[in-house]
């Protein structure tokens, strides 16, 4: 546990830190704020990565969705609580020098910057605390020795992260008009409807199958805390999916750039 949490601790950081050197000096044009922007969001997709591999494996090795273990499905979750703190440093540094390059922030870090940034990133951070605070405690020690096939389903729902923050990357980049902007926006909507929203089915029929059970019995089945559980965390990925949405709707909707430029 603790050198597991450790080696994130040490891992996400300082990829972030190499990342912010190292575009220091492949792009020595872009502003600090630029530079943070995009390493934060490399780091977040090495993550995303490293999470659904590690899903699959789980996935894969656990026949038996309720009593089968894999040491990964409970070793990952200390890496990615180590991420969750990270990322939500990186997210109000990432709020911080926008807000200063608007003019919106102090020169120093203060307690009004903080709750601009909790303010105006309230779902993120909340999402992530529950994690920390939630969801940690009981992967590791209130689910006893049961479950880690839906561990690993979990894990696999940051599939789409690397392509959210490709699509982030080329708006960056001022790509917003390309072909390659567009493929990555059908990504974005199959793997995440598939692997956070289809996601919470597959489970309830891959318990369903094993015990015998259709599907839509599953819920009354199962322990309630479970059915909570799984509420609270796909409600979140419900709204996501509907910005998402618009946002799709807006980007194969509008005409090609130099007839908006008329």
């Amino acid at each position: 546990m603790w050198q597991t949490l450790a080696v994130g601790a040490v891992l996400f950081p300082g990829l972030f830190a190499a990342c912010v050197r190292s575009l220091g000096s492949i792009a020595p044009a872009w502003s600090l704020k630029e530079r943070i922007v995009l390493s934060g969001r490399l780091v977040s997709s090495v993550q995303a990565t490293m999470a659904t591999l590690s899903g699959v494996i789980v996935i894969l090795s656990c026949k038996d969705v309720v009593h089968d273990r894999h040491w990964i499905a409970r070793e990952y979750i200390w890496i990615a609580m180590s991420y969750m703190v990270y990322d939500i440093y990186v997210m109000y540094l990432c709020h911080w020098h926008k807000s200063q390059e608007q003019g919106l922030a102090d020169r120093k870090h203060s307690l009004a910057s903080v709750q601009s940034f909790l303010r105006r990133e309230k779902l993120m951070v909340t999402h992530h605390l529950f994690i920390i605070i939630v969801l940690t405690p009981v992967a590791v020690h209130f689910r006893g020795e049961l479950g880690d096939f839906f561990v690993g389903c979990i894990y696999t729902a940051e599939l789409s992260t690397p392509f959210v923050s490709l699509g982030k990357i080329l708006m960056q980049l001022k790509m917003q008009d390309s072909l390659l902007h567009k493929v990555n926006g059908v990504l974005i909507l199959v793997t995440f409807f598939l692997c956070r929203i289809l996601l919470f089915p597959f489970m309830y029929w891959t318990y369903g199958r094993q015990v015998g059970l259709p599907t839509y019995r599953v819920p009354f089945h199962i322990p309630f805390h479970c059915n909570v559980a799984n509420a609270l965390l796909i409600a979140p990925q419900l709204y996501w999916f509907t910005l998402i949405c618009r946002k799709a709707i807006r980007l194969y909707s509008r005409p090609p750039g130099p007839e908006r430029a008329r």
